[in-house]
């Protein structure tokens, strides 16, 4: 199995990708959407890459990195998170970093690839996200790859001023066979 299309590739982590995960990593603005509390250093983020060599059921998450085929660049990351191998799920959570780069398909064809290697590779049965219900553009690109669901965490996460708590959407995929 490939994990590409004819437009983009989810590869693994290099070293040449540092320089763009700092730059991701280290966008205040986009803290509210995950757990980030600090930033990273470039030797945090080497020391990083270097350790996704290491197997998904040690690890219980992997990044891949997300490049058009024509370019190979890195123009953002599809990450499997609180990986689960006994309920067999895991997190989803995806980023096109620029602007210029969105609206591309980038996401969606991401989307459609990491779900065909969880359910296909991986044997799992389901994917699961926490996404703000003001993320409008993610609802969207997570309904339009097939998730699902309509409950609302209430007051979950903080806004990105802080000065407030959001809501979220809880969406999940499964595995075509299973439900």
């Amino acid at each position: 199995m490939l994990l590409q299309d004819n437009r983009i590739q989810l590869r693994a982590m290099e070293p040449e990708d540092c320089g763009a995960m700092y730059r991701w990593e280290n966008d205040t603005s986009l803290w509210h959407l995950g757990d980030t509390t600090r930033p990273f250093s470039r030797d945090a983020l080497r020391e990083f890459i270097a350790g996704a060599a290491q197997d998904i059921y040690a690890a219980r998450q992997v990044r891949l990195i997300i490049a058009p085929r024509s370019s190979g660049i890195a123009v953002g990351c599809v990450d499997l998170f609180d990986f689960d191998p006994l309920h067999r799920r895991a997190g989803v959570g995806i980023l096109i970093y620029e602007p210029a780069d969105r609206q591309r398909g980038y996401a969606h064809a991401a989307l459609r690839l990491v779900s065909e290697y969880a359910f296909g590779h991986l044997d799992m049965r389901q994917l699961w996200a926490d996404i703000p219900v003001s993320n409008t553009a993610s609802l969207r690109l997570f309904e339009r790859a097939g998730f699902s669901g309509t409950a609302i965490k209430k007051a979950w996460v903080r806004t990105p001023d802080g000065t407030a708590y959001e809501d979220v959407r809880f969406v999940q995929l499964f595995r075509p066979t299973e439900r």
